[in-house]
């Protein structure tokens, strides 16, 4: 029997899932949670990486006798170490501003689609190699430690550059598993700079007697590990705070047309290409809700479900990935702004604003699908639906719904349940990603949704798809 502490990081919240295993089933209870909230100085947003530090320690005092711990994060955000190992400054949030025009900075000195050929992962100004061209600090660092790396360096004092966390860097070529010199070279950044690169399920050192270890860290992958359908014709959707949609792939796409698309390619868990879409997510609630309480009005996300469920359908539509609608700010103006900068009337109550939300995240579930499945010739035949977004049956039979195969959700945990599996593989208490899965599947209570297809989807999503390619 062992007993594991996987930490869970997402971009609203903390959480801590203490785990034992006793040889044929895993059970787990969240036995912490806190707010990440981004600090904002000078102008800039960043990451809160000591009250982070103190929330860890906290949920390992509370955990009590445990065999090993890891991290999971979102991806692509990086702390840099002066050489004396210590944070030369708080790390930067990836919505920071100072990343605006950096892709077109980059664009000059290197084709797009070459860039995009050498690394696999889609363009996107998030992405670690724009924002490090972008970084003031970069010359006076002597390492470059991505998030869940990094705490594991602030508890053992050891840093590498995990795989899947690297993938998400713009710096690494998918096929040959090492940085890209081309790309490293051309943009002025050290390679020596990057702590060695490792596989999930390494043992980093430990804290307090407890083994720390490397698991996939970025989320999504950890997500991806604890997929509990495999079949070669399921995709995934790894719904939170961000939606990641795709499907496992043994190469990686790195054609034109890819790159068009926007289509990314990351290192999974398990040795495959997730072939994937970063979609805004839930996110686009979560600022809804946090915008209304500022304004006097507090409501609980099942409130907000109703009012939408009570508005009328089809009426607005949006692109959640607008660059408008991505920033912290007023979001029920930046909706409206959008509705008429695109030809379309407003939405006038919350209730119009949510259905609005919800419908657009299902219409461009779809419209990733179709374009994941122009690239890799695969006809979907059920999508699994990972983490917290299963919790939204609203959302997960819209999804079902628009795409029009079945949609299976769950788990809820499939983040911690994959950071978990990926710990007992490193303490070897199982073999494989595909062991874990199996367990998975055995033991988590997984809801199938239907779809009730109607032409009035396939209208919508011809006026979607008007709307957000412009025509």
């Amino acid at each position: 029997m062992k007993t594991v502490l996987a930490f869970d990081f997402g971009a609203s919240s903390g959480r801590a899932i203490k785990a034992v295993f006793d040889g044929e089933k895993i059970s787990y209870e969240e036995i912490h949670r806190f707010d990440n909230i981004p600090v904002k100085e000078n102008g800039h947003i960043h990451h809160d990486v000591n009250m982070i530090l103190a929330e860890i320690k906290k949920a390992v005092e509370k955990a009590g006798k445990v065999d090993s711990l890891a991290f999971d994060t979102w991806g692509v955000d990086y702390g840099l170490l002066d050489k004396d190992g210590k944070l030369i400054n708080l790390p930067y949030h990836y919505r920071d501003c100072r990343t605006e025009g950096a892709v077109e900075k980059a664009a000059k000195k290197q084709d797009l689609n070459e860039l995009y050929r050498l690394t696999g992962n889609q363009i996107m100004g998030i992405n670690t190699l724009f924002q490090l061209i972008s970084d003031d600090n970069l010359e006076k660092a002597d390492k470059i430690v991505f998030m869940p790396d990094l705490f594991g360096y602030l508890l053992t004092g050891n840093s590498v550059s995990e795989y899947t966390i690297a993938s998400t860097s713009q710096m690494l070529s998918p096929s040959k598993k090492k940085w890209c010199s081309e790309i490293t070279e051309k943009f002025d950044i050290d390679e020596s700079k990057f702590s060695p690169l490792a596989e999930p399920s390494t043992v980093l050192g430990e804290y307090k007697g407890i083994k720390v270890i490397t698991v996939a860290g970025h989320d999504t992958q950890c997500a991806v590990a604890a997929m509990p359908s495999v079949e070669n014709n399921n995709a995934f959707l790894s719904c939170g705070t961000w939606s990641l949609i795709g499907c496992e792939l043994d190469e990686p796409i790195l054609t034109d047309k890819s790159n068009a698309l926007e289509l990314s390619n990351e290192l999974g868990a398990n040795g495959k290409i997730d072939y994937l879409k970063n979609i805004s997510g839930l996110w686009l609630i979560q600022e809804l809700k946090r915008n209304l309480a500022e304004q006097g009005h507090k409501y609980s996300y099942n409130d907000l479900e109703c009012m939408a469920r009570e508005s009328q359908p089809f009426k607005f539509f949006i692109d959640p990935d607008a660059p408008e609608l991505s920033r912290h700010d007023n979001l029920t103006d930046k909706i409206k702004s959008y509705c008429e900068k695109t030809g379309q009337k407003k939405p006038e109550t919350v209730g119009e604003a949510v259905r609005t939300i919800y419908e657009s995240l299902a219409l461009k579930y779809r419209y990733a699908l179709e374009q994941i499945s122009d690239c890799t010739g695969k006809k979907f035949e059920k999508l699994n639906l990972l983490g917290g977004g299963t919790k939204d049956g609203f959302l997960c039979q819209m999804a079902s719904d628009c795409i029009g195969i079945p949609v299976e959700a769950g788990p809820i945990e499939a983040t911690a349940l994959g950071n978990i599996i990926l710990q007992l593989i490193a303490l070897g208490e199982i073999k494989s990603v595909d062991e874990g899965r199996k367990i998975i599947a055995k033991t988590e209570k997984l809801t199938t949704y239907v779809p009730n297809h109607s032409s009035e989807w396939d209208k919508a999503y011809a006026e979607f798809v008007k709307i957000i390619e412009n025509k």
